[in-house]
């Protein structure tokens, strides 16, 4: 107190502290949360926070309901999306058989069987002696040549020029004005009476059997396969778009079975019409794809394996004839490899033999009446070409060559008669053929016309409906 009364000063004396603790050093920016270098706070990603926020909203009732609605929607358009497209596709492929593979397949076979024929009446002609060339068998040797020309630039338009197509159609366009001009080359020898004219027709057919049929053969090839290609494509099921209709029927029962269990409500209007709307897709990917199907099997295996028997039956037939011609053109002076036998009457013995075979096994493809009648008459036409060739044969070999010759390419009771008589009943057969795989081929392609929009617009009302039916479970929470 004294001291207080003096006023001098009272000395304060601070309570004793602890000396603190040292901790590890952190780095700046720890306690923010901040990475060790003190830049930016590390993101979260986009996935993780939207992981987050289903999290949350799946704790209630009205956020499940939306995720189950949301979920709906995007099955019901990805399945009418997805068909839309896979069945775009079968079509598009559907329509490339009928209106550009088999197109182009049958002009490459009717390229080589203008070659073929215009190779036989090259030889015919020849054979007409040494005076003016009958003018029917001049007028068909130009038309089939004309024809070749003009197909092969139609094909030419429509095939790349580093395909085997393109490539063999530069083939046939280089070789084929060779050809033209051997024949007629031996044509002029024939005509002043020269025998060298015989051996410029048989280079020509040389040529022609070795360089052009060769190569037309490579070409009709190469667009079968094609032709192929395409039917494979457009008969492929659409395994996706059925596996998602599966799924989204899957979900929208499910969906329906959930909202009955809560509410003992047995419809819900929205997800009855989205489960309709899917079930109407399904069913007409199915029905129409497998109606499309079958519509492309029967013109693969009534058209478009008949066809390939008769154009390789008509080929035969055309070769046989050519090398029947050239036996009396070459008379003898080409043999075989093994020295024993003529080269042409062998080979037109093979092509006989092919020519038989073929129109056995175009008989059987045959499957009516129409398809039937004209091979049977081609058929009898070749074994009465066969018992003409045979009279004609033993005419040559007893000498008398001009009576052989009229056995052969006279106007009555030739062999050049019954060739003609198989000729037309083939052209016949092919053409009913050719009208029997149209017709499938585009029922096939017709049965898939309008489901891809049809598919697109039911998606799009589907996923609608589903919304709305979960709009309406949405509304009885508020």
């Amino acid at each position: 107190m004294t001291q207080l009364q003096t006023g001098q000063p009272v000395p304060v004396h601070s309570a004793p502290t602890s000396t603190p603790t040292p901790t590890p050093a952190q780095p700046p920016g720890t306690a923010l949360g901040l990475p060790p270098s003190g830049g930016s706070p590390v993101p979260r990603g986009a996935l993780a926070d939207a992981a987050d926020r289903v999290r949350s909203a799946a704790t209630t009732e009205p956020g499940r309901l939306r995720i189950i609605g949301a979920v709906l929607a995007a099955l019901v358009v990805v399945f009418g999306t997805v068909t839309a497209f896979e069945i775009t596709d079968r079509a598009s492929a559907a329509d490339d058989v009928v209106s550009r593979s088999q197109p182009l397949s049958a002009d490459a076979a009717s390229v080589y069987r203008s070659l073929a024929d215009a190779d036989t009446a090259a030889s015919s002609g020849f054979l007409a002696g040494s005076g003016a060339e009958p003018a029917g068998v001049r007028e068909r040797y130009e038309k089939d040549i004309s024809l070749a020309s003009q197909l092969l630039i139609k094909a030419a338009t429509h095939t790349d020029s580093s395909s085997e197509s393109g490539r063999q159609i530069a083939t046939l366009n280089e070789q084929l004005p060779l050809y033209t001009g051997r024949v007629e080359t031996a044509r002029t020898y024939n005509r002043q009476g020269l025998p060298l004219g015989g051996a410029y027709l048989r280079f020509a057919n040389e040529q022609m059997s070795k360089v052009l049929l060769p190569a037309a053969q490579k070409l009709y090839d190469a667009e079968s396969s094609r032709l192929d290609r395409d039917d494979e494509d457009a008969r492929f099921w659409p395994i996706l778009s059925i596996a998602l209709g599966l799924l989204a029927l899957g979900a929208l029962g499910w969906a329906q079975h959930r909202s009955y269990r809560r509410t003992n409500r047995v419809f819900n209007h929205g997800l009855l019409a989205a489960t309709a709307a899917a079930t109407v897709v399904l069913l007409w990917l199915a029905v129409g794809h497998t109606v499309a199907r079958s519509q492309l099997d029967e013109a693969r295996e009534h058209g478009q394996k008949s066809l390939k028997v008769l154009n390789d039956a008509r080929i035969s037939s055309l070769k046989a004839r050519a090398n029947e011609n050239l036996t009396l053109v070459a008379r003898g002076a080409v043999l075989t490899d093994d020295g024993k036998r003529d080269k042409y009457e062998s080979e037109y013995g093979a092509g006989m033999l092919k020519l038989s075979d073929g129109l056995g096994r175009a008989e059987t493809l045959a499957d009516d009446d129409e398809g039937r009648d004209p091979v049977k008459a081609a058929a009898t036409s070749v074994a009465e070409w066969q018992l003409r060739h045979r009279a004609a044969s033993t005419t040559d070999k007893s000498g008398d060559y001009d009576g052989a010759l009229d056995k052969v390419i006279g106007a009555k009771d030739s062999t050049g008669e019954s060739f003609d008589q198989v000729d037309a009943a083939l052209a016949k057969a092919l053409a009913h053929e050719q009208r029997e795989f149209t017709r499938a081929a585009r029922a096939g392609r017709d049965a898939l016309g309008g489901l891809p929009l049809g598919a697109a617009a039911l998606g799009v009302l589907g996923a609608a409906g589903a919304i709305l039916g979960i709009n309406r479970r949405l509304s009885e929470y508020r």
